[in-house]
């Protein structure tokens, strides 16, 4: 009898015959040995394991890193069909909360940040306290981690997002918050409007390289099935539309909105039927901030991070349209706060709060009305 099997160059499933050893994917080209059997590392319960390279596939060192050959693949000019749903464990039961929050502080470099394990720390304490995801079906990946399979490597990230999704169903909340750096780079395969890729930048993206919004979108947006749902916070530069979601909000300053529609006919963006929602720190063009003018002491924290959490707590029944407002008007009452005169007055706001606009965004795979729809984790 056929069995399926997953293509250890770009992840696909392959229908395998029983006699077959070995078969090559029609998509990348990559040759699978299917003799050897794949274990997961994700538990039954759904809990985080150590993943090891069994659960990427045979012969690679990244979900799509190196293949058999030792040649990278590039994420790429191809746009991946929707991945069949075979799971690798027994589905989990309904309703699960889960969420993966990754904090980047780059120690030892000279573009090191201070609050990115704080901000995960806090965003860890909203979910548990305030919104009741249980303790253990968080993952946190952070440099403060002494388990080496939560550092936050860019093998462990594309790891972690995949066990966000895994045996996702209807009813499933899931999260996915990073802190740390954001950057973009050019467009290779022409699906963004603005010939950019937005990307997050791992711990050792000086030598693997980033995760670009098309991986972002393929692994955590693509597999959503019906009734399931995703919210991204992502504190990092130029994040505005870092998951890649059909639909981006246009507000202004009053706070009316129109929705982008940043559709592409060639590459599909969307969900499997679920819903996907990320609140970014600022637009594709702008940069992000951590600084200590929130808290007034020492500790820094992320400026859209402080803000999104204050507004969560302070506010009840909030709508996606008032979390975005909060949001928006918190940072810019701190800078107007900071915009004093004098050349010792600028150089303390740069020290502070940078000296560029921040402006958090809000994406969907739906259009929707944002003043009329709850916030609800």
């Amino acid at each position: 009898m056929a069995r399926r099997e997953r293509c250890s160059g770009c992840g696909l499933y392959l229908l395998v015959p029983p006699e077959a050893q070995t078969i090559r994917c029609a998509i990348c080209q990559a040759i699978t040995n299917t003799n050897t059997q794949v274990t997961s590392n994700i538990q039954p319960n759904g809990h985080w394991g150590h993943v090891h390279d069994s659960f990427i596939g045979p012969g690679r060192t990244s979900y799509l890193g190196a293949g058999t050959s030792g040649i990278p693949y590039v994420y790429g000019p191809h746009q991946r069909p929707p991945q069949p749903t075979l799971s690798l464990s027994p589905v989990p039961v309904h309703g699960r909360k889960r969420a993966l929050l990754c904090g980047v502080n780059y120690h030892g470099k000279s573009y090191r940040l201070k609050g990115s394990i704080n901000d995960v720390k806090c965003m860890r304490y909203l979910l548990v306290e305030k919104l009741r995801f249980p303790n253990d079906s968080i993952l946190m990946l952070t440099e403060d981690e002494t388990d080496p399979f939560k550092i936050p490597t860019k093998q462990n990230i594309r790891k972690a997002l995949r066990w966000l999704v895994y045996g996702c169903q209807s009813g499933d909340s899931l999260v996915f918050y990073f802190s740390g750096h954001g950057t973009r780079q050019l467009d290779y395969n022409h699906d963004e409007v603005d010939g950019y890729d937005e990307a997050l930048c791992p711990l050792d993206h000086e030598t693997e390289g980033n995760i670009i919004d098309d991986e972002i979108n393929d692994t955590i947006v693509r597999p959503l099935p019906r009734g399931a749902t995703l919210h991204a916070i992502v504190d990092a530069c130029y994040s505005g539309t870092v998951l890649d979601l059909p639909y981006v909000c246009r507000m202004n300053k009053e706070g009316f909105y129109i929705w982008e529609d940043q559709r592409n006919p060639f590459f599909y963006k969307g969900t499997s039927g679920g819903l996907a929602f990320c609140f970014s720190a600022c637009d594709d063009n702008q940069i992000s901030t951590d600084t200590t003018a929130f808290t007034g002491t020492n500790t820094r924290t992320g400026a859209m991070t402080f803000s999104f959490i204050q507004a969560v707590q302070n506010e009840p029944r909030l709508t996606y349209g008032r979390l975005l407002n909060a949001m928006r008007n918190a940072i810019r009452d701190v800078k107007a706060g900071l915009r004093l005169n004098g050349p010792i007055a600028t150089l303390i706001n740069k020290v502070l709060f940078g000296t560029t606009t921040q402006e958090p965004q809000l994406s969907s795979s739906e259009k929707f009305d944002i003043y009329s729809k709850q916030f609800v984790l």
